[in-house]
């Protein structure tokens, strides 16, 4: 084995999603599955055993026997060969699932869990993760795609880097096409203010897409050779990235985005463009931060 995929499961049918997906993640790269119940109740003091007058198998630590148990059964169905390992590790689970991410290459979650409100897309749990993990973070709803292509954000700021390095590797993992996307609108190209204060502050449609196919080739360079299997298609959008992407999802089997783009406000661990991937996506999403947060 060349690492762990870590699956975080709760019971939910978000997370059993979810371990199904890590175990075909695990499959695919040769890794080994860790799935974890993050075990909250010890620290709030509660009885963890069986009520007096209730049945032996009861309590809450048995449930959370019981969740992993499925979870591993499930595990085991989706990807047989895989090394299935388990823990129920007492904490809150985005304590547990960030320590778990410092040794894993990959942690997969489910989009919504146990204590989700009703009307929420995607629970906290989800979205804290993906801004703290400390290695690439794959959201999943229930039912994920095996077919469609990768669906790659790219803004072409440093801090997209390591994601289009896991986007490539997983298009060659998955044998799937890999759709690189920018989008741009002519309010955030780079241009210099008019002198003319009523002339309007934007390019025409279209001035600039030469500019912005040459940022999307310099944001994939040595990619392909890295990965010559794999088929890439450029595709420039005008238009809001989120929108964009949003609708990209559509079709994909995966979306992949950084964390932060260059349009991040310093000090934010995770930008506006992932947040609405992770609420409206039609297909799991892996958001990957920068290499520093790895260290």
């Amino acid at each position: 084995m060349s690492g762990v995929v870590v699956a975080g499961v709760d019971g939910s049918a978000s997370s059993l999603a979810a371990v199904e997906a890590a175990a075909r993640e695990a499959r695919s790269r040769g890794a080994g599955l860790r799935v974890v119940h993050a075990f909250i109740w010890p620290a709030l003091h509660v009885p963890l055993g069986p009520p007096p007058s209730g049945p032996a198998e009861g309590g809450l630590r048995n449930l959370a026997d019981r969740v992993v148990a499925e979870a591993v059964e499930r595990a085991r169905a989706a990807a047989p060969e895989v090394e299935v390992s388990h823990a129920v590790v007492t904490g809150e689970p985005l304590t547990v699932l960030e320590a778990q991410s410092r040794a894993a290459e990959l942690v997969v979650v489910g989009s919504r869990g146990m204590g989700g409100f009703v009307g929420l897309l995607v629970g906290s749990t989800a979205v804290h993760l993906a801004a703290h993990g400390r290695c690439p973070v794959l959201v999943v709803r229930e039912q994920p795609r095996t077919e469609g292509p990768i669906v790659l954000g790219v803004d072409g700021s440093a801090a997209g880097g390591p994601a289009v390095d896991f986007a490539f590797a997983e298009a060659e993992l998955r044998k799937a096409p890999l759709v690189a996307l920018h989008a741009w609108t002519t309010w955030n190209a780079p241009m210099p203010a008019p002198q003319d204060v009523s002339m309007p502050y934007a390019n025409p449609p279209g001035a600039l897409v030469g500019e912005e196919e040459r940022l999307l080739s310099e944001a994939l360079a040595g990619r392909r050779e890295r990965h010559p299997g794999v088929v890439v298609e450029h595709r420039v959008v005008h238009g809001g990235t989120r929108e964009a992407l949003i609708e990209a999802s559509r079709s994909a089997q995966l979306v992949v985005t950084g964390a932060r783009g260059r349009g991040g406000f310093a000090g934010l661990l995770l930008g506006s463009v992932s947040q609405a991937l992770l609420h409206h996506a039609h297909c799991p999403v892996a958001v990957v931060r920068g290499a520093e947060a790895r260290h």
